[in-house]
């Protein structure tokens, strides 16, 4: 950890600055610019900050005699999800194997005991910005799934 972001957490537990002005200044360290001798070249374009939240948004397009589209936007942020994957290798084998046979009744494949934390990770690097159209008879639907 650097200097720079153990002071910052250091004045948070102390109580000198908010949760808040706390996470603005570490997002501040993030984009400075590290020195690297490639990137003082030039030659390297800055790294893609890491992204903070899951977004997923549906849109829901009604029949005419509606009263228009819902939105339902939910942001989620990512700490979140990591900390439940950590907390996830810590639960035990018995309760384990049954969330996973509950999963798998409802046709969710996932062993929750296979998900690491680097996986999660490259899920996340790999998730642009996934859209599915759903149909269901009349009603219309649009779900987005992005990272920002």
């Amino acid at each position: 950890m650097n200097e720079n972001r153990r002071r910052i957490l250091e004045m948070l537990a102390k109580g000198q600055i908010s949760a808040d002005e706390a996470e603005r200044l570490i997002a501040a360290l993030e984009k400075e610019p590290a020195p690297t001798t490639a990137a003082a070249s030039g030659s390297e374009t800055p790294p893609k900050p890491k992204p903070k939240y899951l977004r997923v948004q549906v849109e829901e397009q009604k029949t005419a005699s509606a009263h228009g589209p819902s939105v339902v936007n939910v942001r989620v942020p990512l700490q979140l999800l990591r900390a439940g994957v950590k907390l996830a290798s810590i639960i035990p084998e018995q309760a384990r194997d049954h969330v996973n046979g509950a999963l798998h009744d409802r046709g969710v494949g996932i062993d929750i005991g296979q998900i690491r934390p680097e996986n999660l990770e490259e899920i996340i690097d790999q998730l642009d910005d996934i859209v599915i159209d759903v149909d269901k008879k009349s009603e219309k639907a649009k779900v987005r799934i992005f990272c920002e």
